[in-house]
């Protein structure tokens, strides 16, 4: 008997929208069946797995909080059920806030920011190494963690919790990569630097790409399929021997 062979499983955590969308969306057209986590918006996960379902891959969105360390558990659980397999994560999920100064930050700001910003991704990359993992007779796999530029620059002025909190994801990047390379996962970090998605209402300035695209040496914000693109490479056999690095995608700031 013939088995078709079974399609690579990717996770896309906070998946709905922006650059998580872009890269759920081209997986799929990729050959990937795509599992994407959500917290709020379950309309708009709904409709990026119908767009992965219409390529023909199958999709799983699960409403689930990175920064819950069980709801992390349960995310994993529901893509063993549905898929018994996973081969990429992309720890994309993270919030931004209101442009502040640091010394108008509340703690609660604080502490959210970096329970999802750098915990999440720990989260996530924990539970996937135990699936992964050559220890743990898995097959090997991928973790992809989205940073930012600001974690370069900074952000003053404006978002420097957010800014730190990418400067953790990054230091992960570089530790878990060391860790966990002779167990068949490769570790990569993507920055994206001005890109047009809805984050930037979030932070109270929709239009904020455009107010400093000039700063660019490009002259132009990102689109999210950009940084989708530097994703799903550094996924991609392509970059077999790549681990621990860093790629940005900002337009050259």
């Amino acid at each position: 008997m013939n088995t078709v062979p079974q399609a690579p499983l990717i996770l896309v955590t906070g998946g709905a929208r922006g650059v998580g969308a872009a890269t759920a969306r081209l997986a799929a057209a990729q050959g990937y069946d795509v599992a994407l986590s959500f917290v709020s918006s379950e309309s708009a996960a709904l409709a990026v797995a119908a767009d992965v379902e219409a390529l023909g891959r199958r999709a799983l969105p699960v409403r689930a909080d990175s920064a819950d360390p069980e709801q992390v558990r349960q995310l994993f659980a529901a893509i063993d059920r549905t898929f018994g397999r996973i081969d990429v994560l992309v720890n994309n999920a993270a919030i931004i806030a209101q442009q502040s100064r640091l010394e108008d930050l509340g703690f609660e700001r604080m502490q959210r920011i970096f329970a999802v910003n750098a915990i999440g991704p720990m989260l996530c990359a924990q539970q996937a190494a135990k699936r992964m993992s050559y220890r743990h007779n898995g097959r090997g796999g991928v973790v992809i963690n989205i940073s930012s530029a600001s974690a370069r620059l900074g952000s003053p002025n404006e978002y420097v919790d957010y800014a730190a909190s990418k400067g953790a994801v990054e230091t992960f990047t570089t530790g878990f990569a060391k860790e966990v390379a002779r167990d068949g996962i490769r570790v990569n970090c993507v920055r994206p630097g001005h890109i047009y998605t809805e984050m930037h209402a979030s932070g109270g300035e929709p239009g904020r790409v455009d107010r400093v695209k000039d700063s660019i040496p490009m002259g132009r914000g990102g689109q999210p399929e950009e940084v989708a693109r530097a994703i799903l490479w550094l996924a991609s056999a392509e970059a077999s021997f790549i681990t621990g690095t860093f790629l940005d995608v900002t337009g050259g700031k």
